[in-house]
């Protein structure tokens, strides 16, 4: 590859970096575009990916394991007493205004020492911006300011939806008093990437029906029943706190792998500690099975080959419902509060015909 026609900033957890180029070299070489990996540090928590050609783009809602990405514009070395005066030579020479400026570090430990740098930083960055003419409220680009270290910024541009829609890709969620287990907050974090807020209001309506496979002690079910959601847990553990005994939930001790529902529900949740294979052929069963309409699960990733192992897991779900003619969507992240396994939805969208990831 001669110059490469854009280069990337990906982020992503600690120990992931890796499999996000795994992810991303096939997608850019299946559609015809030249890649090539610029820089990546085990740990580090981001990589740098060129490629020959702009389009089609990449878009972290389509990337599993990467939380943030912006274009890169300029990679700058920075002094221990001005580090101001250095950024603002890079971006005048860029032009264009931006609409906002989000200052972001690997969520790593060394990334998170940098949390009072960046605090302070960030107003002096702002009226320098401002005074230069590069900060306007109107503008939809969006200006990246990532520090692996002090001494250096590697600086982005992201417009539109084609970035998470929160600095580092982190939606950080408060644990709710109520929950039975901290794992609530990987369902609810869940919804609002998936779903969104207009999403949750038409397809989390009270009044459904769900069934939670491997509910115990209750954080996946306590998300369905604080929005009215009559909900089926099955699990041979016990539940606890808010969820034991609620006149919401049905509880079933059964094997998650072995039960099946009466009647159709609106949703499947699962987060059941098994071999990513098998999940997804439960899953499959219960979209080709008429069961249900939409699921959000986990799937646990094999600490190696973890991107071949979710392809792998997909494909055997594309391949099922492809086979029984289902028309569906899927999207999958490695959400924050995940660990090692990422999050998918999966949705019947009606119709006969293949289905697409998005």
């Amino acid at each position: 590859m001669s110059a490469p026609a854009v280069r990337y900033l990906l982020q992503t957890r600690a120990g992931f970096e890796r499999d996000a180029w795994q992810e991303v070299e096939p997608w850019l070489l299946e559609r015809g575009v030249e890649t090539r990996l610029a820089e990546l540090v085990e740990q580090g928590g981001f990589l740098l990916v060129d490629a020959a050609d702009s389009q089609p783009a990449l878009n972290w809602s389509t990337l599993a394991f990467t939380r943030q990405l912006c274009r890169v514009v300029a990679d700058v070395e920075l002094g221990e007493r001005d580090r101001l005066t250095p950024l603002l030579a890079a971006l005048r020479s860029r032009g264009t205004p931006f609409g906002s400026v989000w200052l972001e570090v690997p969520d790593t430990n060394d990334g998170k020492s940098l949390s009072g740098f960046t605090r302070k930083f960030q107003p002096l960055l702002e009226e320098g911006l401002t005074a230069a003419g590069l900060l306007d409220a109107g503008s939809r680009r969006r200006l990246h300011v990532y520090f692996p270290h002090k001494g250096r910024a590697i600086l982005g541009v992201s417009q539109g939806d084609e970035a998470a829609p929160w600095p580092m890709g982190i939606l950080r969620l408060r644990m709710p008093a109520e929950a039975p287990s901290r794992s609530t907050l990987k369902l609810a974090e869940a919804f609002e990437v998936f779903l969104g807020r207009d999403g949750q209001r038409d397809r989390l309506k009270e009044g459904m029906t769900a069934v939670d496979l491997g509910a115990a002690p209750g954080g996946w079910t306590w998300q369905l029943i604080r929005r009215g959601i009559k909900t089926y847990a099955i699990d041979n553990g016990p539940m606890k706190g808010a969820c034991d005994g609620h006149p919401l939930v049905k509880h079933l001790r059964a094997d998650g792998f072995r039960y099946r529902p009466q009647h159709p529900v609106d949703w499947l949740v699962c987060d059941m500690v098994e071999q990513p294979a098998r999940v997804s052929d439960l899953i499959a069963a219960w979209f080709v099975g008429g069961l249900t309409r939409q699921a959000i699960f986990n799937l646990k990733l094999p600490m190696k080959k973890r991107a071949l192992a979710l392809r792998d897991a997909l494909d055997r779900i594309g391949d099922a419902l492809d086979a029984a003619e289902i028309r569906h969507t899927v999207a999958v992240k490695q959400l924050y509060h995940d660990r090692e396994e990422v999050t998918v939805y999966l949705a019947r969208v009606g119709g006969k015909t293949r289905g697409k990831r998005g």
